[in-house]
């Protein structure tokens, strides 16, 4: 197994890391929509570093988040085979989709969604992934 690190998506905060390969594939952690630069949301702050934004920029920052990984990686979106995403609210699951949708365009991986009642620091939208890290474009 090769862990995979990069400062373009958030830093983990916990025991794992962003992705690791193995076998020709890469396991990307679920991503939440924290802005690598600034970090996850502050709601005290005067600043405003407490927005967290609509769930469609929520979708969008997270998705941008995998696709670091997987770039650093040596992958990318297209080459993804497989997504997780949870959602805080079943009934914004529509938004979600169409986000989703518009990134990854005529590219469909399998797809899980789980509903959930909460995710960290108030977001709405996770997002894991497992892609192939060899992008020769061979099928097997």
């Amino acid at each position: 197994m090769k862990p995979v690190s990069t400062p373009n998506a958030p830093r983990p905060a916990g025991h794992y890391e962003q992705a690791q390969i193995h076998g020709g594939l890469i396991y990307v952690s679920g991503q939440l929509p924290i802005d690598p630069d600034t970090g996850p949301p502050n709601p005290d702050a005067a600043d405003g570093s407490g927005a967290i934004g609509t769930i469609e920029e929520q979708t969008l920052r997270a998705l941008a988040n995998v696709e670091a990984v997987l770039v650093a990686a040596g992958s990318s979106l297209n080459h993804v085979i497989r997504t997780t995403v949870y959602v805080s609210d079943v009934a914004l699951w529509p938004r979600v989709n169409a986000t989703y949708a518009q990134v990854f365009g005529n590219h469909r991986p399998a797809r899980a969604v789980v509903p959930t009642r909460e995710l960290h620091f108030g977001y709405q939208v996770e997002v894991d992934a497992i892609a192939v890290v060899d992008t020769d474009e061979r099928s097997e």
